[in-house]
């Protein structure tokens, strides 16, 4: 049996000792984001994504081990574990494997086979399944076992033990469970009925009244939707494979050629055995397995979805006007400040019911006049969106003013807006406000408002609420945590939520440092985090790197561990600079050679990290903020008409497709086959949340609401 490392290694195509520096960091308490960044000469330059994978399946092997010993012990217990037994199951290299071999030892319930043997019918079972060369007449045989007091009144009740016997044997013969399990994975169908009642019912579910699909080949999102039917009590579905030939399969194995007396008896046993026992528990588990493969997929939709949205290209600390749109109550405005500090709020009513476009013009001019440093407009996007933004555009353009006015997915505002975060952000103000402000915010810095919230409430999933909700929030925890780390924190202005997803800390250890930060007026320097409260030197270790202190020391505004500092400063004084002059002087920088500073601490990785940030010292990784328009002359589903070509933006992407927003409050679905003129096999492979796209109309159901794009051609 191999250890975890090496099996890892084994799977993932690396080198063991690659793994075993990465299993090692790991038990010492170090974070991917960590590891990935700051330890690359141990790791071989493993990224985070190497580093995370590693993680997992070390964490999966080790279950696996602890699982496996389990069984041991238990089957040792019992006084059952032979040397062949034990080196079967030392050599399992998968929990079905190790699940299968304990079967027929585990602990089990009173079954018609138990029942069997405390009425002695075991030994005419053996002799049943071995199928022993006898002669005879089996009815005859099985008389010896006659018993009214063990309630064996006849040979036929006898026989019918033994075959229960023999059932439930096959049921447990590893080799046999593998042979219905691999016909039914690759062979068998997955069937869908309409369930009673409901097969003349209209419902979102009726393409699946009547559908047939092999088990190997049904696509993941298919699999959520018949499992989401069954939940809500419209569909049937099974999971069969072809009966009669996974019958003669199990007779073929067992029995083969042989021409003993039992021939019939056990084929009547193991046409049983499937029937009874293991068609359904094969079906159950193939079930499982559809329902993992889906959840898998629709978690990696959910996770790369929320990566690019997370990682959207901000448009930097500038002072917003920011609306939240709305028709009865109106649209409530907030002006905030660089960091998103709420200066001021009104309300203004441009649209129905009272369509006060003129109060609107003078209220806009008021705080212009009052706020001259404003540099964009925020509004939402949900209802009143458009025709809010068509005011507001309309006055910009006719004052002549030079700043974007930008339609920004408000999908988990109102969630914000009721939060505890947002309580403790905005104590004096209503919902209304604190829903315009994360607007606003998001504009200014997508990455640093969404994190407040649940990533479920954002709107970017494929059956979020269908899969495993521990694994999803997980993975979606795991996203938000690489991509907070990956851009870097400002230590002073960060939110406690943003700040506890940086390497290293936790909700704890970020509220201290708010605390901290308040009380001193600012964090001057990394090092003063060593100060705060509960923050120890691993922790400083797993974290400083990731947090920046602006307008002090260079390198406290960079990516450069504080544990190279020294490193920097020789590197600096052999240029005859000073690390504040060296910083950001590309030049200079330049004339650096990492291969000259390698040594037993450091490597050529850290060294060239090292040089990329003194070029650009607190760069962000995100790309340039460009504001996306949408026709003037579109505004409702009605607008729309087929062929007419449009700008959008993707807004999901799914297993089937990408969802498009094209400004008419009805995202369009640009199916997988419409993605581009080439086969696309994974639509996430071509699109991604936040990208602007070209489209052109293919349908429009007004009925359904429903919206048919398509980029082909365009």
């Amino acid at each position: 049996m191999n250890a975890p490392s090496a099996r890892t290694a084994a799977e993932l195509d690396l080198s063991l000792a690659r793994v075993d520096a990465v299993v090692k960091l790991l038990d010492e308490g170090s974070t991917v984001p960590f590891i990935a960044r700051y330890r690359k000469e141990v790791t071989g330059n493993a990224d985070d994504e190497t580093v995370a994978k590693i993680a997992e399946r070390i964490a999966f092997h080790r279950e696996l081990d602890e699982r496996r010993d389990a069984i041991l012990k238990s089957i040792d217990e019992q006084g059952k574990l032979s040397d062949e037994l034990r080196a079967k199951i030392e050599a399992a290299t998968t929990k079905t494997e190790l699940e299968d071999l304990y079967l027929p030892y585990r602990p089990k319930r009173r079954t018609r086979a138990t029942i069997a043997k405390e009425r002695g019918l075991e030994p005419l079972a053996d002799r049943m399944w071995a199928q022993a060369d006898e002669s005879g007449d089996t009815l005859r045989i099985a008389a010896d076992f006659v018993d009214t007091e063990k309630d064996v009144p006849t040979a036929d009740d006898a026989l019918q033990g033994a075959r229960d016997i023999v059932a439930e044997r096959a049921t447990e013969t590893v080799v046999l469970r593998e042979m219905v399990r691999r016909l039914t994975r690759d062979q068998g169908t997955v069937r869908v009925k309409a369930a009673r009642g409901k097969k003349d019912e209209k419902s979102k579910f009726s393409d699946y009244y009547d559908y047939e699909e092999r088990v190997a080949r049904i696509a993941p999102h298919r699999i959520h939707a018949i499992l989401r039917g069954e939940k809500e009590g419209f569909l049937y579905p099974r999971v069969t494979a072809d009966t009669d030939r996974a019958k003669q399969l199990l007779f073929d194995r067992v029995v083969g050629r042989r021409r003993s007396i039992w021939r019939d008896h056990v084929r009547t046993a193991l046409a049983d055995a499937y029937d009874r026992l293991l068609g359904p528990q094969i079906e159950t588990e193939i079930r499982v397995d559809l329902r993992l493969r889906a959840d898998d997929k629709a978690i990696a939709v959910f996770a790369s979805n929320l990566e690019d949205l997370l990682m959207a290209p901000p448009f930097g600390g500038k002072p917003v006007l920011a609306i939240d749109p709305g028709l009865r109550t109106g649209c409530k405005v907030v002006i905030l400040g660089a960091t998103g500090a709420l200066r001021e709020d009104g309300l203004v009513h441009p649209t129905a019911p009272r369509r006060d476009v003129e109060g609107t013009k003078r209220a806009l001019d008021r705080w212009f006049a009052k706020h001259d440093d404003i540099a964009a407009i925020a509004i939402g996007n949900g209802t009143g969106g458009r025709e809010t933004f068509d005011v507001v555009q309309a006055h910009v353009r006719e004052r002549g003013w030079s700043l974007p006015v930008v339609l920004v997915n408000e999908a988990g505002a109102s969630v914000y807006s009721a939060s505890e975060i947002a309580r403790e952000e905005l104590p004096d103000h209503d919902v209304t406000v604190r829903g315009a402000v994360s607007i606003g915010r998001r504009l200014q810095d997508p990455l640093a408002e969404l994190v407040k919230i649940d990533p479920r409430s954002i709107g970017v999933g494929q059956y979020q609420h269908d899969v495993d909700s521990k694994r999803l929030a997980r993975a979606l925890e795991d996203v938000v945590e690489r991509c907070v780390n990956q851009v870097g924190v400002d230590v002073n202005t960060a939110s406690p939520a943003l700040l506890g997803y940086v390497s290293g800390l936790n909700a704890r250890l970020a509220r201290n440092i708010v605390a901290f930060r308040d009380e001193a007026g600012a964090i001057r320097r990394r090092v003063d985090l060593k100060k705060v409260k509960g923050l120890g030197a691993k922790t400083f270790e797993q974290a400083a790197g990731f947090l920046r202190v602006r307008d002090g020391d260079p390198l406290d505004d960079s990516a450069v561990h504080p544990e190279r500092y020294g490193l920097v400063k020789s590197i600096a004084r052999d240029l005859g600079r000073d690390v504040s002059e060296l910083a950001g002087d590309t030049a200079a920088v330049r004339r650096i050679d990492p291969k000259r500073y390698v040594d037993d601490d450091v490597g050529l990785y850290t060294l060239q990290d090292i040089v990329t940030e003194l070029e650009k010292p607190g760069r962000d990784p995100r790309d340039r903020f460009e504001a996306v328009g949408f026709r003037d002359d579109v505004h409702e589903l009605e607008d729309l008409r087929t062929d007419m070509v449009l700008p959008g933006v993707v807004t999901n992407v799914t297993h089937f497709g990408a969802f498009v927003d094209v400004g008419v409050h009805q995202d369009g679905l640009v199916h997988v086959s419409q993605i581009a003129d080439r086969f696309v096999q994974d639509p996430s492979d071509e699109l991604h949340v936040g990208q602007a796209v070209t489209v052109r109309v293919l349908d429009v159901d007004r009925d359904r609401r429903r919206v048919a794009l398509t980029i082909k051609g365009v």
